[in-house]
């Protein structure tokens, strides 16, 4: 071995383009290609094109609407698909997906206070690598909303490949409803709105439907409706008792056969539901 590496380095004294040192070496395997000076930074080195990202922003604005479940759900499809994302809980008050998810997960703050006010601007400089989930909180829509325009974030995102999409948690309640359309109608297709129909809390949907100021708003804003679907009582229970992600509860002994089938099928809808819309990853 120490005459080879000898050698070796003998031949790669002897050779000038980068091509001939990876077969000089024998050990690569690749062929290592030189670019034209098109595709070359001003410092020689490669440029690499940043690959599209997008920042889903999990609202709902309302405590108890479902946005701190629903968000755990889109982290396990993330993880199930191996599409590369990063987590964000903003939920100080309950940081529940942090903690279950801790792994994939870090923190973040939206806050009023100047001195606090740049803490979020964290959320965009992770966007350059990969897509975040935010997990949002509650009556935090005025201090989100002055972060994306004092920073001028739409039109920055547009120059670094990097979109917003808002999944709007919603329990057909008429706040709930008033607060969607507050949001939709600020950011006029500037800002993706999925209108998350939250089933596990309301599963009787006829009067928003019949309400036209909503279809209107649906249409003329290119809004994504979808069916978020109810997870029942005793196993949401023990999951959120557990404190364990949905990749343990599915495979988990404890919740017996039918349990288990239940988590699945849950998912399975949730999932259909999540690529209905074109907003992932």
């Amino acid at each position: 071995m120490a005459g080879r590496s000898r050698r070796t380095k003998s031949q790669l004294e002897q050779v000038d383009s980068t091509t001939e040192q990876a077969e000089a070496l024998g050990e690569v395997s690749m062929t290592v290609t030189l670019k034209s000076p098109s595709h070359l930074g001003e410092n020689g080195l490669e440029t690499v094109e940043k690959h599209a990202t997008r920042i889903h922003l999990i609202d709902g604005e309302k405590g108890g609407v479902g946005k701190s479940l629903f968000a755990r759900v889109l982290i396990q499809y993330f993880m199930d698909k191996k599409y590369p994302f990063l987590a964000v809980d903003a939920d100080r008050s309950n940081p529940d997906v942090s903690r279950i998810y801790e792994s994939v997960c870090r923190e973040a703050l939206f806050s009023e206070d100047e001195k606090k006010f740049y803490e979020a601007d964290k959320i965009f400089e992770w966007a350059f690598d990969n897509s975040i989930i935010v997990n949002l909180p509650a009556q935090v829509y005025p201090v989100v909303t002055s972060w994306i325009e004092k920073n001028n974030l739409i039109e920055l995102g547009k120059q670094s490949k990097i979109t917003f999409c808002k999944w709007f948690v919603c329990t057909g309640g008429y706040d709930s409803v008033q607060l969607f359309l507050k949001s939709v109608q600020h950011f006029d297709k500037k800002i993706a709105h999925v209108l998350v129909r939250n089933f596990g809390l309301e599963d009787d949907w006829s009067s928003v439907e019949e309400m036209e100021e909503v279809q209107n708003a649906i249409k003329k804003y290119d809004v994504k409706v979808i069916d978020f679907p109810k997870l029942y009582s005793r196993e949401r229970n023990a999951i959120d008792a557990g404190g364990i992600t949905f990749e343990l509860a599915r495979n988990s002994q404890e919740f017996g056969v039918l349990g288990r089938q239940r988590i699945k099928s849950f998912m399975l809808s949730a999932y259909e539901a999540f690529e209905t819309t074109g907003m992932l990853p």
